[in-house]
């Protein structure tokens, strides 16, 4: 069920504590995403979120959600940890909804390069626009863990990554995605970035499957990271947005 963020401006999907499950602006609103020009500590990117949004005159409510890059994978005691501090700074920001998270998150490890800490690597903000038509959203990131589910045993095919394994897994994280796009009220064809995070091979059955399924949005390509999901033994992840404006900070 979408849930109205009338300060925000825009609807989401309630997921659990640490983020929303994606969002989609409201009609005469735009969602922009901002990919900031370097990696910088996250607690310190709210605060160039906070400039960003001073700036054009917005208050912290449009923001709809960030992504960020970890050094490494958490153990899932640690992920449970970060995302209780990250919640709070978002509850000190005045920012849920009835005590429910409306931002969406994509949190990943890259596999080279990563950073000294957890950063932010880029955020969305909504703003106005009455010319926008078509309806602009992210779907938050989401790995082969079972929706809901924040322990291990949770993980589809946990700890096997055959090619067989890794099929079923990208089927899984292929059909929350499909779920989400459904409830924001959208569909692969509105994509305009479909994002794959991880560090194993994009064999041609995976290939496939990846391709058949997302359809129309393969006009815009697949972005594949090398990095992986937040959380150790979770292997796949993907996001999913369709914006009209991506800004370089």
């Amino acid at each position: 069920m979408l849930a109205n963020n009338l300060s925000g401006h825009y609807r989401f999907l309630a997921g659990i504590e640490p983020y929303s499950c994606g969002v989609v602006a409201d009609p005469g609103w735009e969602i922009v995403r901002v990919t900031l020009p370097a990696l910088i500590p996250w607690r310190e990117g709210f605060a160039y979120v906070d400039d960003t949004l001073r700036r054009a005159v917005l208050g912290r409510g449009a923001l709809c959600a960030m992504e960020l890059r970890s050094p490494q994978p958490f153990d899932m005691d640690g992920f449970i940890e970060f995302n209780r501090g990250y919640r709070d700074v978002l509850q000190q920001w005045k920012l849920l909804v009835n005590g429910v998270n409306p931002i969406a998150r994509t949190n990943v490890a890259p596999l080279t390069n990563p950073p000294t800490s957890v950063s932010l690597h880029a955020f969305s903000f909504v703003r106005p626009n009455a010319d926008r038509k078509r309806p602009t959203f992210i779907v938050a990131g989401a790995g082969e863990l079972r929706e809901g589910i924040l322990e291990s045993q949770g993980v589809v095919r946990r700890g096997d990554v055959s090619p067989d394994a890794m099929l079923e897994k990208s089927a899984y994280v292929l059909g929350v995605m499909t779920d989400r796009l459904n409830g924001l009220g959208v569909s692969w064809n509105r994509a305009t970035a479909v994002d794959i995070y991880t560090v194993h091979s994009l064999e041609e059955p995976l290939r496939r499957q990846l391709l058949d399924t997302i359809g129309p949005a393969v006009r815009h390509g697949l972005c594949w990271h090398v990095a992986r999901p937040p959380v150790l033994e979770i292997e796949f992840e993907m996001d999913v947005r369709g914006v009209a404006c991506e800004l370089n900070g």
